[in-house]
């Protein structure tokens, strides 16, 4: 390994893993608000986000870069299955249009790395609903999040559960 190469421990690529979930949710409903293209919103998640300085002595977390993009591309590769999936997991009749885009976002990311990558489902579902809790401290929204989650899960790799 040379000076130029850092090891990154196990812990710390769980904390990139975690972080570029957390971005590609923001990333997902920035494009949706603004009409953003993919590459645009990653352009500017790795300028200006991953890593960067908040304030003094307050930094952004650098997100895993690779899982990032791979989330974003297959959310938009798959948006249609994925929302297909969140719809038929809402309860009361709602349609994926009628929630909170935050929570739309959330799912989408989720469904990505559902439907398109070996992580193990109840990995990808305690990762998002951690996500929730950081969005929604006070709310319900965390356990709807499990609930639709665990039923797209459970509809994308059964062989899991």
């Amino acid at each position: 390994m040379t000076d130029d190469v850092k090891a990154v421990s196990g812990n710390q690529k769980r904390r990139m893993r975690s972080a570029a979930r957390l971005y590609a949710v923001q990333a997902l409903f920035q494009m949706e608000h603004s009409q953003q293209s993919v590459n645009s919103v990653v352009q500017e998640f790795l300028s200006h986000r991953f890593g960067a300085e908040l304030d003094e002595g307050v930094d952004m977390a650098d997100g895993d870069i690779d899982l990032f993009r791979k989330l974003l591309d297959d959310a938009v590769t798959w948006q249609a299955k994925i929302d297909q999936m969140t719809d038929r997991a809402i309860v009361a009749k709602w349609k994926i249009d009628r929630i909170d885009p935050t929570l739309r976002a959330l799912f989408r990311a989720a469904g990505a790395e559902m439907v398109n990558s070996d992580t193990p489902p109840k990995v990808v579902i305690m990762e998002f609903v951690d996500i929730a809790k950081s969005f929604y401290p006070e709310g319900r929204e965390p356990k709807f999040v499990n609930a639709v989650l665990d039923h797209m899960a459970r509809e994308a790799k059964p062989e899991a559960f």
